[in-house]
């Protein structure tokens, strides 16, 4: 369903009400907003007053949004990686027939993914002196939430039959790789992706099993 939009039983649509699509709008507008100037300058030299103003809003606006600057930081990073869970959710869909394909299949599309997004690299460069790496890493519980809760939905999805703890534990383990490798990448994300389909691939043949 899109935000604009939502189906009805009757085959109609009805509109987003303007409260909500509107706060979806001033949000898409500071997200914009700090991926602009994420490509001019390190997170550590931005402030909420700088978003604020690219966004064309008050600096009271962006607080009563998200609260504090750690918290857009941390809402940013989320919104940045929807676009990475897209292309990991079209990969397990297009190997349902084969569980041990479709987590290799996903971890390569994230990895691959990532490794070529310029803002990603801006993302994870860290001085030591206020960057985004915490975010992904120390202070990155909330990512790690939000992308287990979505793979475990598509993973649940193309395998309902699936024990939901063992789903869980799955979902986790590969977001915590994914996590691991891009922020210390070694192999190439096709080598990675194949030796984590071997390492795993007992557990997920437990846990899946095959169609």
């Amino acid at each position: 369903m899109s935000a604009a939009a939502a189906t009805m039983r009757d085959g109609a649509t009805a509109r987003t009400p303007y409260p909500q699509a509107a706060r979806q709008l001033l949000r898409e507008t500071l997200f914009g907003a700090a991926r602009d100037e994420l490509q001019r300058r390190a997170w550590s030299e931005i402030t909420m007053a700088d978003i604020a103003g690219a966004a064309g809003v008050s600096r009271q606006t962006l607080y009563k949004e998200f609260g504090s600057r750690d918290e857009f930081a941390q809402a940013f990073v989320i919104h940045e990686g929807e676009r990475f869970l897209d292309g990991v959710e079209a990969a397990v869909r297009e190997h349902l027939d084969d569980p041990r394909a479709a987590v290799g299949a996903a971890l390569g599309a994230f990895l691959q993914a990532a490794g070529e997004d310029p803002l990603v690299r801006v993302l994870l460069s860290d001085d030591g002196a206020g960057g985004m790496l915490p975010f992904v890493t120390t202070q990155g519980m909330p990512v790690v939430h939000w992308a287990t809760a979505r793979l475990g939905g598509v993973i649940e999805e193309g395998w309902p039959e699936a024990p939901p703890a063992k789903v869980r534990l799955l979902a986790e383990t590969l977001v915590r790789l994914a996590i691991s490798y891009i922020t210390a990448p070694g192999d190439s994300p096709e080598t990675t992706a194949a030796h984590t389909g071997e390492l795993l691939g007992p557990f997920i043949d437990e846990a899946l099993g095959s169609r």
